[in-house]
């Protein structure tokens, strides 16, 4: 018997990683006062249907459906869902338990699994893990500010920072509210008519029955094609256009880097206004770390009171390969290996891996069967630096050190041999 195709066992020491992240985002939510929420893993397939949208690839294609049988005679049965994301049962929670009511925002995180029966690759499984966000509330509370959307932005790049993810890009767009929705659309339609025939099957797909996604394909000979496309950016009114220009003020107030991307509109039906993803290069072609938006209407959508509101969620799955291939990086790469040319000289080569390693510096020690060409191969491969140590270096305390990157060799005092491997260090990250 082995784990069904799209889901696998998270063992340690990998699961150790796992919970740092949750931890982490734990600790990082609690600062910006947001509480956990813990909603079922299924719920009614029409909770899905009216609040994603049936056109959507999610529930058009991609949910985990079945009839729940009837127990009696006098029972209906009931469609249910494995969730597919988990932003519809938070607000489907808001809505059942009043919490409009309160009169406040409710700040609410959630982190666990959800479930979609889409092609398994990597970072990307059947039963995939979730770590979201909800800011959501009646209008007399704050809901509807850009000031929210751009807390909820800045507090994403603390957790990211907080992680240790380097080099994230923020993309960011605006999709207008529901008023200027079908203005687009028709333009965007009668943009479609004469070229759709010449774009994959998608987005033949698409035109017909959610045009707005057409913009998000990612097939190179389609891309064209794309770019020739109106912008929804032109279709926006005046208080759509004020409130994006707010949310990019108050980024830049706070000091967090954001690229503009016209055509990111993400997947999923209820988003308006502000939309954004946290991508990474190390991921490949499908760099999105998290992504989320504006659910103006999501609410009423569902049967529930007006309730702006803005979310997200992390897929966590890709968040661990992100920090796995950091850290992979760093454990094959130290920051120097220690080299004693001759076994009498393995003791003194002891001697300054400590010294060094109390330093803060990551070596990597040789012994005296050290061989030039051999050995400097495995050095190459483990450490940045080889520090040579050998008679003439101890008798002098000038070290011979050689950088592989650039494959020059140079004479370094002992005593500031950490500072330079610290500095060396400093200047790759």
């Amino acid at each position: 018997m082995k784990a069904v195709r799209g889901t696998r066992d998270l063992l340690p020491p990998e699961t150790a990683l796992w919970s740092r992240i949750e931890a982490t985002a734990r600790e990082v939510f609690a600062r910006y006062n947001f509480g956990e929420i813990r909603t079922p893993i299924f719920e009614e397939t029409a909770l899905f249907a009216r609040g994603v949208g049936e056109e959507t690839d999610i529930v058009s294609k991609e949910m985990y459906t079945w009839e729940d049988r009837a127990r009696a005679q006098s029972e209906k049965t009931q469609s249910l869902t494995l969730r597919p994301e988990n932003t519809a049962g938070v607000v489907r929670a808001y809505i059942e338990h009043k919490l409009g009511e309160s009169g406040q925002l409710q700040k609410l995180f959630y982190i666990g699994p959800q479930f979609r029966r889409e092609r398994p690759q990597k970072g990307r499984y059947r039963q995939f893990f979730q770590i979201g966000a909800e800011v959501i509330g009646p209008t007399h509370a704050g809901s509807e500010s850009p000031l929210r959307d751009a807390e909820v932005l800045e507090m994403l790049a603390s957790l990211l920072d907080a992680l240790g993810i380097e080099g994230w890009t923020l993309k960011l767009n605006s999709v207008g509210s529901a008023a200027d929705r079908p203005a687009y659309l028709a333009r965007l339609r009668e943009a479609l008519a004469p070229v759709v025939g010449q774009m994959c099957a998608d987005c033949q797909r698409r035109a017909e029955t959610n045009p707005l996604r057409v913009l998000d394909c990612k097939v190179p000979e389609d891309q064209p094609i794309i770019e020739s496309l109106p912008r929804i950016a032109d279709s926006l009114d005046a208080a759509s256009r004020e409130h994006f220009a707010a949310v990019c003020a108050a980024l830049d107030a706070a000091g967090v880097v954001y690229a503009l991307d016209h055509r990111l509109v993400r997947g999923l039906d209820y988003y308006t206004r502000t939309t954004f993803e946290f991508t990474h290069g190390g991921l490949g072609a499908q760099n999105a770390l998290l992504g989320g938006g504006r659910y103006d209407g999501l609410s009423e959508a569902i049967g529930g009171p007006k309730a702006p509101g803005i979310g997200f969620a992390i897929g966590q799955d890709r968040l661990v390969l992100t920090l796995q291939a950091q850290q992979q990086t760093a454990a094959e790469r130290a920051d120097a290996c220690i080299a004693p040319v001759g076994e009498a000289q393995n003791a003194a080569a002891l001697r300054l891996a400590r010294e060094l390693r109390r330093s803060g510096l990551r070596i990597e020690l040789g012994d005296g069967s050290f061989r030039v060409r051999k050995s400097m191969e495995l050095a190459d491969k483990l450490a940045r630096q080889i520090v040579l140590l050998g008679e003439d270096e101890l008798a002098s305390d000038l070290l011979t050190v050689k950088d592989f990157s650039t494959g020059v060799q140079t004479k370094i005092p002992r005593a500031d041999l950490a500072a330079h491997l610290l500095a060396a260090r400093s200047a790759t990250i």
